[in-house]
């Protein structure tokens, strides 16, 4: 096995994933994970079956400068006496330079970034996943669906990406590539996007997020017929053909659309459960987290249940329907168990909350109409009861229209993002304290007038399965 110390002396302190080698044969193996223009020291081990290890030389390199759509502000505050989850924090940034990710130490200096170097104008990209091969995971949305208007039937310029730590294509499937494979398979659905999800999962998988446009006529309200866009999701085996697809619009009430019709569903995150096989996905448009029947691509995609306001769950030690989560985000589960009785948390965006009967929000001694909270819940499937084990109401002044997401440390804090504050080009990355009253731990903010930070995610480091 191979694997390469480095670090600013010959002291090193940062390593490398293991690469197997094999007599004969050449190897390469990224080393990443330096500051810009740094003279960094190196040094390559090589484990033999028996157990022994031949050490290289010392070399330097020293990088370069950064790349100037990544010169971005940010500001790093903790507090004496607290340590944060070691590790890095991986940053999905877009604006007017462009869109990538971008890895940091935590005092905020970058580590590693990647620019989308061929994505259509005013392209997001999400959700920058590290896959057990070491990897870069997303999908590129080449419109953001918060730009619909019901007008567009086009398929834009979308797919979904796997690179290397170089930046390298290892595979790539265009939404238009998709389309044709669907329709090959039987699938009676045309894709207009992928969007803001991709999992991978553990029998080698993929499942993407995606959505369609459809033609309705009769709806509440609406008038004639109307081009409404649902989710879509589609299972990839591992040559990335499709083998199971699930379509909001054979499963939901298209009468209900709480927000920003003809938006209509607008999901922004999915869930694995290794406990029973099932698929979460987060609804923003209906502020709902949906349980599907997945089974592992065996299920019939029957909705098992909605959670969030006039759902199928009771609130508990929460009111209700103020204390459910509005426009959601990124949310995660909290709990080593992820079914029966679990724990969620989730990024309550709180765009268009509402409030008990005579509770008129905004006025003079009322409360205010948009403020984020960040949201624990203990959900028991049997009994249909979501309990709130955490709840930390954020002031209207870190109100986030959209993005964040919300996730357990391994020390027990947690952590969420606040995408963009008050909607300027602004953000805040947050790691509190998850018992009794919650202290802040570390906290990032980024002051930028050409970006936002759409999800941060804490990562051991760039390598799966070593601890920075």
């Amino acid at each position: 096995m191979l694997t390469v110390v480095f670090g600013k002396t010959t002291s090193y302190g940062l390593v490398t994933a293991r690469q197997p080698i094999s007599a004969g044969k050449a190897v390469s193996l990224y080393v990443a994970g330096m500051l810009a223009t740094s003279t960094y020291h190196m040094q390559a081990a090589i484990q033999l079956a028996d157990g022994s290890t031949i050490t290289d030389l010392d070399h330097t390199f020293t990088t370069g400068a950064l790349a100037t759509q990544f010169n971005l502000q940010l500001n790093v505050k903790t507090t004496s006496g607290i340590s944060p989850q070691p590790g890095i924090e991986m940053l999905d940034v877009y604006g007017s330079t462009g869109t990538g990710a971008v890895a940091t130490d935590l005092s905020g200096n970058p580590l590693w970034t990647y620019y989308l170097p061929d994505g259509p104008p005013n392209a997001l990209l999400f959700p920058i996943d590290l896959l057990p091969n070491g990897h870069i995971l997303f999908v590129v949305e080449a419109l953001s669906q918060a730009n619909y208007n019901g007008s567009s039937t086009a398929t834009g310029l979308s797919f979904l990406r796997e690179v290397d730590l170089a930046g390298n294509v290892i595979r790539q499937l265009t939404v238009q590539d998709l389309n044709g494979r669907l329709t090959a398979a039987g699938f009676n659905v045309q894709l207009w996007s992928f969007h803001h999800d991709i999992l991978a999962l553990p029998n080698g998988h993929l499942v993407v997020l995606s959505n369609s446009i459809r033609q309705m006529t009769g709806l509440s309200g609406q008038s004639g017929s109307v081009p409404v866009l649902g989710d879509v999701i589609v299972d990839l085996d591992s040559n990335l053909r499709p083998v199971w697809v699930w379509n909001a619009f054979d499963h939901l009430d298209i009468n209900r659309k709480p927000l920003l019709f003809p938006d209509w569903t607008h999901g922004n995150a999915l869930l694995y459960s290794p406990s029973d096989g099932q698929l979460l996905i987060s609804m923003r448009h209906q502020n709902w987290i949906l349980k599907l029947d997945y089974r592992d691509g065996q299920g019939s995609g029957d909705v098992v249940w909605r959670l969030g306001p006039s759902g199928d769950f009771t609130l508990k030690d929460g009111i209700d329907p103020t204390d459910w989560f509005y426009a959601q985000h990124g949310p995660s589960f909290f709990s080593t168990n992820t079914s029966g009785v679990f724990s969620l948390g989730v990024m309550d965006n709180g765009n268009d909350r509402k409030f008990a009967a005579g509770v008129v929000c905004g006025g003079a001694n009322a409360p205010p109409c948009q403020y984020p909270t960040v949201i624990v819940l203990q959900v028991d499937e049997g009994a249909k009861t979501a309990t709130q084990t955490f709840h930390q109401v954020l002031p209207p002044t870190d109100y986030s229209y959209f993005g964040g997401n919300a996730e357990l440390m391994e020390d027990g804090d947690i952590a969420y993002t606040l995408c963009t504050l008050k909607g300027l080009p602004s953000a805040k990355v947050n790691e509190s304290t998850g018992a009794g009253a919650s202290q802040t731990v570390w906290e990032m903010d980024l002051n930028s007038q050409n970006a936002v930070i759409y999800r941060a995610t804490r990562l051991p480091s760039l390598y799966p399965h070593v601890q920075w």
